[in-house]
């Protein structure tokens, strides 16, 4: 445009100004977040310390920290925008306006978060429980925020949604600390009956870990197909199920083949019929 003049001298002046003040304040907050980030880790493990002393669930304790932790992060984060000029208010307002977005958009993890808060305050389940929820089994060892992580007794590692978790059915077997066990034995139909049933007897009362109250129950439930199907239930503790289960399924293997009864499978026979011929006729 003509008669206007762009001077160099007040360009680089303007520039000098935001650089003196808004370069400032820049690394002002940015120092705000920096410590402002290492007292809220440092407030987090002090409250942790401070639950182990009052001997807090563990599992309430991991929610509570978790809470705490990025409740003081907010904070932090409004502290060092505000240094940069960004009204506190005009803040919580926006972050209220763009709430109510993310909360339409993550509708499934406020769910997820809503019923991780119900698992906590009701205490279904806690770290070290085993459980069996939304299809998958193992031992709970975190509950957090959004989700459960379950060990399976295969060593694998189960994120579930705690929102999936309060829509299905929670079996806690550690709830009780006794469990029984559920095996199915089969022998043949040619097999002498009650001297199976006397052999499993046996093989049960002489396994130490098996409680005699409530007394075992051992009983033919089925008659199959190929064979005839025994239940041996005996109730055992907790922590001995799965050493228990496997020590009575081996001794019943060994007796059996002591014994002479055996333990059909399904085993199919097939006959071919041949067409006559006229000459064989």
């Amino acid at each position: 445009m003509e008669g206007f003049e762009l001077d160099p001298n007040s360009v680089n002046n303007v520039w000098q100004n935001v650089l003196a003040t808004g370069g400032l304040n820049i690394l002002i907050s940015i120092v705000i977040f920096i410590i402002g980030r290492w007292l809220a880790q440092w407030a987090s493990r002090a409250a942790d310390q401070a639950m182990i002393r009052a001997k807090v669930d563990e599992t309430l304790r991991n929610f509570a920290l978790s809470i705490l932790y990025y409740l003081l992060l907010f904070i932090v984060i409004v502290i060092a925008l505000n240094n940069l000029g960004f009204s506190t208010a005009s803040i919580v307002a926006v972050l209220g306006a763009a709430g109510i977005a993310v909360g339409l958009a993550l509708k499934d993890s406020l769910s997820n978060f809503a019923a991780g808060t119900m698992i906590i305050f009701f205490q279904l389940y806690k770290v070290g429980d085993f459980v069996e929820v939304n299809g998958a089994t193992g031992a709970v060892r975190e509950v957090r925020i959004f989700n459960t992580l379950l060990e399976t007794p295969d060593r694998k590692l189960v994120l579930v949604p705690n929102g999936q978790v309060l829509s299905d059915n929670i079996t806690n077997y550690t709830e009780s600390p006794t469990r029984r066990l559920d095996m199915v034995f089969g022998i043949s139909y040619d097999d002498d009956l009650r001297h199976a049933k006397r052999v499993l007897q046996e093989i049960v009362a002489a396994e130490e870990r098996c409680m005699k109250e409530p007394a075992p129950l051992i009983a033919v439930i089925e008659l199959g197909d190929s064979s005839v199907n025994f239940g041996v239930r005996p109730f055992v503790k907790n922590e001995e199920y799965w050493d228990v289960m496997f020590a009575i399924t081996e001794q019943v293997k060994l007796r059996f083949d002591e014994e002479g009864i055996s333990m059909p499978y399904p085993q199919r026979d097939v006959h071919l019929f041949t067409a006559v011929s006229e000459q064989d006729a």
